[in-house]
Parts: C-alpha cells; structure tokens; sequence
C-alpha cells in the first residue's frame, strides 16, 4: 500500500491511502490518525489500512484526486532521523572536500550522523536557508521508515523491521561542514531541516525490485529542469538497509518511527556536468564539482542559489515514479 500525510491544520497531519497510480486519495483517520499512530499500532492497523487500499485500487471506494502539494513530510517531525553513507563512490568523492577526513572513509563499518528530526520537511516545501551563500547542496537519497529494532539486531532480524520506503533530500550546508566536524560534535549547522517524498509505500508495492534488502532503480535528480544524475540505487551500495539498521541499533533500541536515510546515492564513473539523457551523473553538487576538479583543475557547477529549483524522484525500471517526486524551491530568509 502507498500512504501520505496530508495538511489538514495539525502539527502531524492526516493519514491517507493513495492509489497504487498516485491519481486518487482516500482518508484513513478511522483506522489511525497519523502514521506516527499508524507506526506504533502496525500489527493491528496494517491489514484494515491494506484492506482499504484495496478497496481503492479496485475502485470500490471512489477516492478524491490526489495532489502531492497537499502533502506534508510522511512523518512531519519524527523521533529518530540516521543518515548514512552506504554508497563509497560518494565518500570517494567528496573526501577531500573541505571539512572531510580520510579517516571517516570507512569500508569495515558504516558511518551515519543523527540529524534533527523536529521539523521535516514536505516534499514541496521550500528549502528555507539564512543564507544562499553558504553553498546550499541537496543529496538525494533512499530511506526507510522502520518499525521497533531492539539493541543488537542483526541484520536478519533488522530486516523485518523495515516498513515504509520513500526518498529524501538531506539539504546541506557544504560551507558550513568544516566548522561543525573540526570544531564540533558533528554535523549540525551544515544540515538543516531535511526533506522526503509525497509518498511512503510498503515494500511488496515494489515486486522483484525490493530483495529485502536493496531497492533497484535509479534515483533521478534535476535542477532548474536540468538532469544532473541518475545512479541506480543498487549498484555501488556497500551496505544494505538491513545492514545499516543493525549498525544504528548496535548501542541502542530503535523506536517504531524512525527514519533512516542511505546516503547520497551514487554510483562509480568518471562523467562531468552536463551528462546526456543516458548519463549517471551525481546525486549531490558537491560530488559534481570535485569530479570537474579532478578533470579541469576548476569546478564550474554552482551550489544552489535563490529560487532554484530542485526536482528527486525514484524512477523504476518499467519507466513509472511510484513514490512521486520531491520539488522544492531555494528560499533565502527574509530579514
């Protein structure tokens, strides 16, 4: 099934059923309110909520039209957000990034971060920054929403915990990352409020492309309109979802509700901006610009400024976007 939160006035929103198409919308607060509620109750919501998607999908229930701009972020604040790295290619790159360390290269063990999790935003909320010269990047990611993990899962058992997948924008501050890792706990002013798709969907809503593990397809980025990547999820992916769940959950119990992010997806080439309608290109500016870097000793690609426009999106092999599309706008805070 294929769920949204949708704006009705509330801080956490209104759980809805969307259509296996995204054309169609049906309210699901009889069964839970929100998904938060949804999460916390999964093994007594999960068959009435499918049993209603159902029901939709045959056109036993008519629906309304669905609009993503009605939606907020899936979970509009959360208990937890990880992010992860899981693709290398993208710590190959950006390694010797200002503020990076070749130490935080790591092959042996995932590395993530707990990102703030009280304000996510929709998927057509604007990136709001203090600043567009702080050098605004976005990274377009997989996550997944999990429900309860106990401390020490292994990844067998963390792989039951996966509920809900969606994509995200893990806005970042590339100007601001060498202050927070040298002089800091962490990241913390480079990432602000983080963005994720209009809809979250079950992993069966995937068939043969979701193997429990990774999700296969390729994550389509834009800006302005102008493709920038679009690297196959589940290639160059070192560490699978279950993988990275063990790990967050190797010190501590993850509580139903968390988020956890895959890292800027990215797959291994030597390509530069622009690349054509069947390039690979990047996932992120950042990685863009130390690949110009390497080939023209210049990067020329700029981070994101007043109203650009950035466009994420999952593209499956049969040619659909079956978890819709993240669009958001450059916002500089008004004085």
């Amino acid at each position: 099934m294929k769920l949204a939160t949708l704006r009705n006035g509330t801080i956490d929103g209104q759980l809805a059923i969307v259509s296996t198409d995204l054309s169609r919308f049906t309210q699901a607060s009889a069964i839970a309110p929100t998904l938060q509620d949804a999460l916390d109750r999964w093994d007594e919501v999960s068959t009435p909520l499918s049993a209603l998607s159902v029901k939709l999908n045959k056109g036993d229930i008519s629906g309304k039209p669905f609009d993503a701009s009605m939606t907020m972020s899936p979970l509009p604040r959360a208990y937890q957000w990880i992010d992860a790295s899981a693709y290398m290619s993208h710590l190959e790159r950006v390694r010797t990034a200002v503020g990076s360390k070749d130490a935080e290269l790591q092959t042996a063990r995932p590395i993530m971060y707990q990102g703030g999790s009280d304000t996510l935003l929709g998927a057509h909320d604007d990136i709001v920054v203090p600043d567009d010269e702080l050098a605004v990047d976005f990274e377009a990611e997989l996550a997944v929403i999990l429900g309860p993990v106990s401390m020490g899962a292994n990844a067998e058992e963390a792989e039951q915990a996966i509920r809900l997948i969606t994509i995200c924008n893990d806005v970042s501050l590339r100007r601001l990352v060498a202050d927070d890792l040298q002089g800091g706990f962490g990241f913390f002013h480079a990432k602000p409020s983080s963005s994720f798709g209009p809809i979250v969907a079950t992993p069966d809503e995937f068939g043969a492309a979701w193997d429990g593990k990774k999700l296969t397809g390729k994550l389509q980025s834009r800006v302005n309109g102008v493709l920038y990547g679009q690297p196959s999820t589940h290639i160059d992916m070192l560490f699978d979802f279950p993988q990275l769940i063990a790990e967050a959950a190797r010190t501590r119990n993850l509580s139903a509700g968390t988020i956890l992010g895959s890292g800027t997806v990215a797959n291994t080439h030597d390509e530069i901006l622009p690349i054509g309608s069947d390039g690979i290109g990047f996932s992120c500016i950042v990685e863009a610009r130390t690949a110009e870097k390497a080939k023209n000793e210049k990067a020329t690609t700029p981070f994101l400024k007043q109203s650009d426009k950035v466009a994420i999106r999952f593209l499956a092999e049969d040619g659909t976007f079956p978890i819709g599309e993240i669009s958001q706008t450059v916002t500089v805070l008004e004085d």
